[in-house]
């Protein structure tokens, strides 16, 4: 089945036209990122230039993507925007909310019982409103879009911070907020500050124990988690072309690790034997007949420091297989000097976990060639020392490398398979024994390593590598092993070494699957019924949030001035807190529980001004609420890194935080929190975070004159009764400022103001 082939061929229609018209305004060769985003301006045809990391331009994408865990505030806010059906196709996944614990069938089946309710919301929201249905058990959201929906050209939007994974077909594939998709389902156009433009050119070609995930891995260490923030990256070269569509998916999947709007890879002939191996012919045939607009104009390649922003070259013959962390996915160790790292450090050098998989790594060339090495442990009588798991992309994945026999291999080195789904990538891992804390190491093919994040164990180490570095070491059950140049004791006391990995983009028999999870919606969804328990802890109806009151804010609070990274994982937790995404009340609970409070190096414990005590933050925080006290979050660089999370900007919205003051944001956090109508301002001085005290009281002056590019002022009340005024900045542009006056985005979607 081919989704949505009218609107990719009246798009391809269009496109000659439209980068011809941009050319022109634009007045010099494009590369493939202009290309794509000016083919979708919400005008039309392109009528004048677009200055990068400046210009705010409204852009009209071609799908919404949104996983389960975020669909659910989502919908509940399309649900408030009076529409009758989503005005661009739209798609539901369900993938975070099922916990890996014992293995697959009984992890899913235990999934589909316990979340019954908010299932049921999503399919019948799913059906009324004309969005697919991905079940649960059907795949990651990004596996299952690369497979399905992804194609050259396009540009979609999704609930979650790694949809960047279609870029590998060369689609501009953006994570978002829940209210940008609610304004893209609701037929309006979607707000994108133009963005920079890294290049990265590849020359060489990939072979032994390197892979695709160690361009990535290498990129991290190189641009740093904030690197690529307010860009999109770029990749083109023969290096590119040489890579496999999945492994070009896997590099952009984890380029939100370097905070980048998105990543992507120019149509090429890997691009075109994926789309025929995924029954997609008749999308490879058109994207051939518009070959050229699919890639970059041969002047840009030619000299790309005169067209991008920033170029890095990397010779894929020359990249070695590479390790990163612990706790952070830039921390970038080639492998020849990983093992120095871990004894330096002291890291734990016993490794505990081995996983493979997830939306970045769990295609069938990831799974085939990890299952080389599976079947050298058993044929060598070598049994894994650690743990191990797989997790399969998705259905279609699952039931093929079923089918080829990789999952009995890797059964009989005892490894576990889990379920289609995200699992200890997000949190949702019963580890058993992680709630004794003990310092441990785990490796990983994910995305993201941040403390506590995979089993809410701050003393596990987190490492992410390919799937081949995962495997070889979880044989090897140490993280000091080198499997290009050490070897190993098998059964029998011999001296072993591990040969190369080998493996196959596409399957020699093509995909195959029973049911691969997809439910289409009703052609007349009027009738159909949407119900919410109003005693449901899981669901739960929005009301709107009261609009500014036209004056300047005084008298705040101070609830945390949070220390070092705050990612949306130390705003908003995942884990256990999944349960209550749909529940906006419940799960503000977890508001910034994870964040380190500079003035005592503790976690969920603030001071509440009202009465000198110190307890947790989100209760604190109902306090000042109660007495209608608003409050101000203090942060630091990087604010907001990670997840596109919008409950970390939702909670303190709701919870009656007024605004955050911070060094620096992650660009998805900083949108979501204007949609909110929040204030996300940043120092101008950055040294000036150094000034908040504890006690403090703030005045926030300047917005009765709220306008674009114009400063605010921060007046700071100290307890000994001084004062501090320092300036601060904001990015808000006309647009964004009424969506703070009106409250939010969504009150103005309501009125039909915008």
């Amino acid at each position: 089945m081919v989704f949505d082939i009218d609107m990719i061929k009246s798009l391809y229609a269009e496109f000659p036209q439209r980068i011809a018209a941009a050319r022109k305004v634009v007045g010099k060769p494009l590369t493939l990122t202009e290309k794509i985003l000016y083919a979708h301006l919400s005008e039309g045809t392109p009528t004048k230039g677009h200055e990068r990391g400046v210009s705010y331009v409204d852009f009209k994408p071609d799908r919404v993507a949104m996983q389960d865990a975020t669909a659910q505030m989502a919908l509940l806010q399309f649900m408030q925007a009076g529409k009758s059906k989503v005005a661009v196709p739209s798609t539901v996944h369900c993938d975070h909310l099922i916990q890996a614990e014992i293995g697959a069938s009984i992890d899913l089946a235990k999934a589909k019982d316990k979340n019954k309710e908010v299932y049921d919301f999503l399919s019948s929201v799913s059906n009324k409103y004309g969005l697919g249905f991905w079940k649960p058990g059907a795949g990651i959201i990004h596996q299952v879009v690369l497979e399905n929906y992804a194609f050259p050209g396009g540009m979609m939007i999704g609930t979650d911070s790694h949809t960047p994974n279609a870029g590998g077909l060369g689609m501009v594939a953006i994570g978002v907020g829940g209210a940008d998709a609610c304004d893209v389902m609701a037929g309006l156009p979607w707000e994108l500050k133009f963005p920079k433009l890294i290049g990265i050119k590849l020359t060489g070609k990939l072979s032994g124990w390197t892979s695709a995930k160690d361009v990535i891995l290498k990129v991290a260490g190189i641009l740093t988690v904030k690197g690529g923030t307010g860009s999109i990256v770029e990749y083109f070269g023969e290096g590119a072309r040489s890579l496999s569509a999945t492994g070009k998916g896997t590099i952009c999947n984890m380029g939100a690790e370097i905070g980048a709007t998105t990543s992507i890879f120019g149509y090429d002939e890997k691009s075109e034997a994926y789309l025929r191996g995924t029954s997609r012919a008749e999308i490879a045939d058109l994207a051939n007949g518009i070959k050229e607009y699919l890639t970059g104009d041969e002047e840009v390649y030619a000299s790309p420091e005169k067209y991008f922003d920033e170029v890095i070259e990397l010779n894929l013959s020359e990249l070695e297989p590479h390790i990163n962390g612990p706790f952070t996915p830039d921390l970038a160790w080639p492998l020849s000097k990983f093992a120095a790292a871990v004894k330096e450090n002291n890291w734990p050098e016993k490794l505990e976990v081995g996983l493979i998989g997830s939306c970045t790594n769990s295609s069938y060339e990831d799974i085939s060639r990890a299952a080389s090495l599976a079947q050298q442990a058993v044929d060598k009588k070598l049994k894994a020392k650690s743990e191990y798991t797989i997790t399969p992309g998705s259905e279609q994945v699952r039931f093929t490398v079923d089918r080829d026999g990789f999952l009995q291999i890797f059964e009989n080195m005892g490894g576990v398979v889990l379920a289609n789904a995200c699992g200890p990538c997000i949190g949702q891992w019963a580890r058993h024994g992680a709630e004794k804390q003990e310092k441990n190491s785990i490796i990983t093919s994910f995305n993201r390593n941040f403390a506590k994040r995979a089993d809410g164990n701050p003393n596990t180490h987190s490492f992410v590598a390919s799937p081949e570095v995962v495997t070889a070491l979880a044989i090897a059950g140490n993280l000091t092993f080198n499997p290009m140049t050490d070897t190993l004791t098998n059964e029998d006391g011999e001296q072993v070494k591990l040969d190369e990995p080998a493996g196959l983009e596409l399957p020699t028999k093509g995909f195959a699957v029973e049911d691969a999870g997809y439910l289409a919606p009703a052609e007349d969804g009027s009738k159909v019924q949407v119900k919410v328990a109003s005693d449901s802890e899981r669901l739960q109806l929005l009301e709107p949030f009261k609009a500014w009151e036209g004056k300047d804010l005084t008298g705040l609070k101070l609830l945390i001035k949070a220390k070092g990274k705050c990612t949306t994982d130390h705003i908003s937790m995942a884990g256990p807190w999944l349960r209550f995404r749909g529940h906006l009340d419940n799960i503000s609970n977890n508001l910034l529980i994870g964040a380190v409070n500079f003035f005592n190096e503790a976690t969920n414990k603030v001071k509440n001004q009202l009465d000198g005590s110190y307890g947790e933050v989100p209760a604190v925080q109902r306090q000042y609420k109660l007495h209608n006290i608003g409050t101000v979050v203090v942060g630091d660089e990087n604010y907001g890194e990670g997840s596109s999370r919008e409950h970390a900007a939702m909670e303190p919205r709701f919870l009656g935080v007024r605004a955050i003051i911070v060094k620096s944001f992650a660009r998805i956090h900083e949108t979501n929190l204007k949609k909110q109508g929040m204030l996300g301002l940043t120092f101008a001085n950055p040294q000036d975070y150094d000034l908040i005290q504890e006690d403090d009281n703030i005045d926030i002056v300047g917005l009765e004159s709220f306008a674009p590019g114009k400063p605010l002022a921060v007046v700071l009340h100290h307890s000994d009764g001084s004062e501090d005024k320092i300036t601060v900045n904001h990015t808000y542009n006309d647009g964004q400022i009424e969506w703070f006056k009106a409250g939010s985005a969504l009150n103005l979607v309501k009125e039909g103001l915008i």
